[in-house]
């Protein structure tokens, strides 16, 4: 047995609201709920709701800037920077710039849509 797993056709999340998730490893792609591992791009003027995940996330920008509000603080990231966002934290993720954003994120645990816990706008 190889100990080792090449992903070649991430899992597609699909969405309706523009943004590209491709989940490399993670509960979907490879059954895996120790960690989850996507690429993603959101298109200018995403946003998501606020909401207190119960897993870590990592952000790593490739391209264009994303924006955080967590708890009081306001931060953009640009490309070659990264965040870790503790588990338990509230955030919101927006891109309200004019270009769009491409960016890794990896959870740990794994990504769970259950455990996101947004708020309803």
């Amino acid at each position: 047995m190889k100990k080792y797993l090449i992903q070649k056709t991430p899992f597609v999340v699909p969405t309706t609201d523009g943004k590209l998730i491709e989940e490399h490893h993670g509960k979907v792609a490879t059954n895996n709920d120790d960690i989850s591992i996507a690429h993603m791009i959101a298109p200018p003027k995403w946003s998501e709701p606020f909401q207190t995940p119960e897993f870590e996330e990592y952000t790593f920008i490739i391209s264009g800037k994303k924006q955080f509000i967590i708890e009081d603080d306001i931060i953009v990231l640009e490309a070659g920077q990264s965040i870790k966002i503790e588990a338990n934290t509230r955030v919101q993720y927006s891109n309200p710039f004019d270009e769009s954003c491409e960016y890794i994120a990896i959870c740990k645990p794994a990504f769970d849509f259950t455990k996101v816990h947004r708020e309803d706008n």
